[in-house]
C-alpha cells in the first residue's frame, strides 16, 4: 500500500512539473487586464484593453500604428485569436520586426514581416507581407484554398511558427504560408491597426486575445505538401520543398541536366553558370550569335515551375515549355513561352496583340495582367512561375501573383493560336510533354533558384 501512495505521489509531482514546465514554455504576451509589456509605435491610433482582448482602433490621418512587445523574440510558437469587424479593414501581426526612429519622415517606421489580416475581396489573410520594406512576400494567390480560412466579425485562431530561417502560418487549423528568408533572426511582435484616410474609415476596431508564445521545445508542425514554399535561399530546397516533391533544375555552379536546344552538350559560349546565376550573355541582341537556347534533358508534361530572373535595361528572354525540339527556327526553339521582357524599353512590348509580348504574357497569345506594384525593377530580382495541372489547365505567375490562366489544347486556345505567329505549327503547344527552355535572345539576363515539381492526376 506504501509503495502504491509512494508510485501516485510520484506521479502527480511529475504531472505537476510538466504541467509547470509546458507553462513556462508557453506564457502568455498578454495579461488580460493591461498593456504591461507593451508599447506603441509609429501612428497615433488607439488601444486598450476590453473584455480581456487587445482592442485597436483607427484614427484619421494616422499612419500604420504598431503596439509592439518591449521584449524581443527570435526562435517562437506564436498563437492567438483576432477579430474584424469590417471587409474595409486591414491589419496585421509583426513578427521578429523593428523600428526606426527616422523612418517615414521623421515619424517613426516599423518593419518586418507581417502575418497579414486582409478582408478585402482578394483574400490575402494568413499571407506574409514585409512592412515598410521588400512589399509582398507571401501573396495568398499562391495557396487560393486558404482564402476563406479567415471569417469578419468572429475570432479567428492564428497561428505562427518561425524556427530558423521558416516562417509558416494557419488560420483556423488551416495551413496557409510558407516561407524561407534569412533576414531578420529575432525581433519584436507588434499588433497593427492600419492607416485611414477617410471618415467612413474612423473607429474601426480590430481585436486581440490569448496571445501565447512558445520558446522552447520547437518544432515544425506537418505542412500540407501542396502548399507552395516561397524560398530566398538561392538555389536551394527546404525540408519541406524535398518532402513534397521539388527538384532543382540548376544546382547553382554547373550545367549538370542542361544542353543546346540544337546541340547534344551544353554551348561553349554564351552562357556561364559557376557562380549561382544561369547567365545568359549579351550578343547585341541577335538570336544567332550567341550561345543559343538551353533546354533539359528531362521531358515534363504536368508540372509546376518555379524559377529567379533579372534582366539588363532593355533586355528580351523568355521560359518556354513543352518545347519538342521538332519546330526550331534560326537560333532559336519553338514552345510556349513565358515572356521575360523590359516592358518599358524593349520594342516588342508594343507588338503582338494587346500587350501579349509583354512580361510574364504567354508570348503573342494571352497578355498578363499584372499591377505596377507586383513587377520588381529592372536589375531586381523577380520571381515567375508556371503550372500546368494535369487536366491541361495552365497559370502563369509574377511575383506571386497569378496573371493569366487558359485551357491549353481548348478551342479558346486553338483560335488564338490561329491569330498569332505559331499558326504554321501544326497542333502548337500541344505535345503531351516536353522540354523546359531558357532562351538566348542576344541580350543579358540570369536565371537561379530554378525548380520544378511534376503534378500527377488528382
Amino acid at each position: 500500500m506504501k509503495n502504491l501512495i509512494k508510485a501516485t505521489l510520484a506521479l502527480c509531482l511529475l504531472s505537476t512539473v510538466s504541467t509547470i514546465s509546458h507553462a513556462q514554455s508557453t506564457p502568455s504576451l498578454f495579461d488580460g487586464k493591461t498593456l504591461k509589456g507593451w508599447k506603441r509605435l509609429a501612428g497615433t491610433a488607439d488601444y486598450k484593453v476590453e473584455d480581456g482582448a487587445i482592442v485597436g482602433t483607427t484614427v484619421l490621418n494616422s499612419g500604420n500604428t504598431f503596439l509592439v512587445t518591449e521584449k524581443e523574440y527570435g526562435d517562437f510558437i506564436l498563437e492567438m485569436d483576432a477579430k474584424i469587424e469590417s471587409p474595409l479593414s486591414n491589419s496585421g501581426v509583426q513578427v521578429r520586426s523593428h523600428y526606426d526612429p527616422n523612418g517615414n519622415g521623421g515619424k517613426g517606421r516599423v518593419y518586418g514581416r507581417q502575418f497579414e489580416i486582409d478582408p478585402s475581396d482578394r483574400k490575402w489573410s494568413g499571407g506574409v507581407y514585409d512592412e515598410g520594406r521588400r512589399d509582398w512576400i507571401y501573396p495568398l494567390d499562391l495557396n487560393a484554398k486558404a482564402k476563406d480560412a479567415f471569417k469578419v466579425g468572429v475570432y479567428n485562431h492564428i497561428r505562427m511558427e518561425c524556427i530558423g530561417n521558416e516562417m509558416r502560418t494557419w488560420i483556423n487549423g488551416i495551413a496557409v504560408a510558407d516561407v524561407v528568408d534569412t533576414v531578420d533572426s529575432k525581433g519584436f511582435i507588434g499588433l497593427q491597426v492600419h492607416a485611414i484616410s477617410k471618415d467612413g474609415q474612423v473607429g474601426k476596431r480590430v481585436w486581440f486575445k490569448n496571445l501565447q508564445i512558445q520558446t522552447k521545445h520547437l518544432k515544425f508542425t506537418p505542412f500540407p505538401n501542396d502548399v507552395y514554399t516561397v524560398n530566398y535561399v538561392s538555389n536551394a530546397l527546404s525540408d519541406h520543398e524535398k518532402a513534397s516533391g521539388w527538384q532543382l533544375l540548376y544546382d547553382g555552379h554547373t550545367s549538370k541536366g542542361w544542353r543546346g536546344a540544337t546541340m547534344t552538350t551544353f554551348p561553349p559560349k554564351g552562357w556561364l553558370y559557376q557562380d549561382g546565376t544561369m547567365h545568359n550573355l549579351p550578343s547585341e541582341g541577335h538570336e544567332e550569335s550567341g550561345g543559343g537556347d538551353i533546354v533539359t534533358d528531362s521531358l515534363y508534361s504536368a508540372f509546376d515551375l518555379s524559377f529567379e530572373f533579372k534582366m539588363t535595361p532593355g533586355a528580351n528572354s523568355g521560359v518556354k515549355y513543352f518545347v519538342t525540339l521538332s519546330e526550331v527556327t534560326k537560333g532559336s526553339a519553338i514552345g510556349l513561352e513565358y515572356q521575360v521582357l523590359d516592358d518599358a524599353l524593349h520594342p516588342d512590348a508594343k507588338l503582338g496583340r494587346n500587350g501579349d509580348r509583354t512580361l510574364a504574357s504567354l508570348y503573342d497569345l494571352i497578355p498578363a495582367n499584372k499591377q505596377p506594384r507586383f513587377v520588381h525593377p529592372i536589375g531586381a530580382w523577380n520571381t515567375g512561375r508556371i503550372i500546368v495541372y494535369p487536366n491541361n489547365h495552365v497559370e502563369h505567375y509574377l511575383n506571386g501573383v497569378k496573371v493569366l490562366e487558359y485551357e491549353r489544347g481548348s478551342k479558346e486556345f486553338k483560335d488564338l493560336v490561329a491569330i498569332s505567329k505559331y499558326v504554321i505549327w501544326k497542333n502548337f503547344g500541344e505535345a503531351p510533354e516536353g522540354h523546359l527552355l531558357l532562351q538566348d535572345h542576344g541580350n543579358e539576363v540570369w536565371f537561379r533558384s530554378i525548380k520544378v515539381k511534376r503534378l500527377h492526376d488528382f
